[in-house]
């Protein structure tokens, strides 16, 4: 019997389910699996969940009695994510990603502070911090805190990449992996260029973004797993299959499972080594990010979707204290 795409792509590439509902993510055997604000918010939305979150809250309430409302929020908040972490872990055999709050994306301390709390409420649930990725947004404090954590231990999923700076300055400071986003880039790219339809991958600059950064870490031999995220059609998938590793959502991951044919692998590892670069300094890094409009806006629109996102979480469990 042919093997579907979805089943060549996993010989080629780690394929990960980008959802929070885990109940789907039982249906499509990835290895591992990414959680956002977004797609945390979409599952505690879900009918199915309202009673696992309300018995999270009503835990965090009678475990810590002391705390203000608004700390209880805060932790009411990260047991949630770790909670959705845990369910994910139990069908699944690799590792899950859960985000720090996008409101700490310019604060080194912070960030680090709360990616600690997420370690520690996983560790109190039994699960190793071998089974976790912290998800971090690739700002240059970001990425300062993930070279602190990554020295403790901690691996971390650097997100919201859309510029090679972001992903060299990442690579450089031992970040276990990274999220380029494609999709996000061919919003800009069609938002631009008023196209009405998706461009030919070849064409696609959200595409040819990821390619440039696996290269690029490739060529120099980089270990940083590059993880190619935020896909709008199977198309762009495809024309990056043999990338480290790919997370996909639901819907793509369906269409997949039920598509016949030969799947050309796109992406190798077989590139000729070059000499290091010099290291970005935090000047660099700015300057680089400063001069590409696409990936400046789209950093801060990501971070700002993460935070509404964040706070009407934290809204809905208020309605539940």
């Amino acid at each position: 019997m042919n093997k579907t795409i979805l089943e060549q792509l996993k010989q080629v590439s780690m394929v990960v389910a980008d959802t929070g509902d885990f109940e789907l993510i039982k249906q499509y055997k990835p290895v591992d699996a990414t959680t956002n604000p977004s797609l945390i918010l979409k599952a505690v939305k879900d009918e199915r969940y309202t009673q696992l979150v309300k018995d999270v809250i009503e835990s965090v309430k009678l475990s810590n009695p002391e705390l203000t409302n608004e700390e209880l929020v805060t932790k009411c908040v990260i047991e949630i994510l770790v909670t959705f972490g845990q369910k994910i872990l139990e069908v699944i055999d690799g590792k899950v990603s859960s985000e720090v709050d996008a409101r700490m994306s310019f604060s080194t301390s912070e960030t680090i502070n709360y990616a600690k709390e997420i370690v520690s409420s996983y560790a109190s649930k039994g699960i190793s911090k071998d089974r976790v990725l912290i998800k971090v947004a690739a700002t240059w404090e970001g990425i300062k805190a993930a070279e602190v954590l990554q020295k403790e231990g901690i691996n971390c999923n650097l997100t919201l990449i859309f510029d090679k700076s972001q992903a060299q300055a990442c690579a450089e400071v031992g970040v276990f992996l990274i999220s380029p986003f494609v999709g996000r880039i061919t919003d800009w790219q069609m938002q631009q260029q008023k196209l009405v339809s998706f461009p030919a991958v070849e064409d696609d600059e959200g595409v040819k973004s990821v390619k440039e950064i696996y290269s690029f870490y490739k060529s120099h031999s980089f270990k940083t797993i590059v993880m190619g995220a935020s896909f709008r059609n199977v198309g762009q998938v495809l024309a990056l299959a043999g990338c480290d590793a790919l997370t996909i959502s639901p819907a793509l991951l369906e269409e997949m499972a039920n598509m016949d044919g030969s799947l050309e692998t796109n992406l190798c590892d077989d590139y000729d080594v070059h000499f290091k670069e010099d290291s970005l300094t935090e000047e660099r890094f700015r300057l680089s990010m400063n001069q590409n409009i696409m990936a400046n806006h789209k950093l801060a629109e990501g971070i700002n979707s993460f935070t509404k996102d964040t706070v009407e979480l934290e809204q809905i469990i208020k309605g539940y204290l």
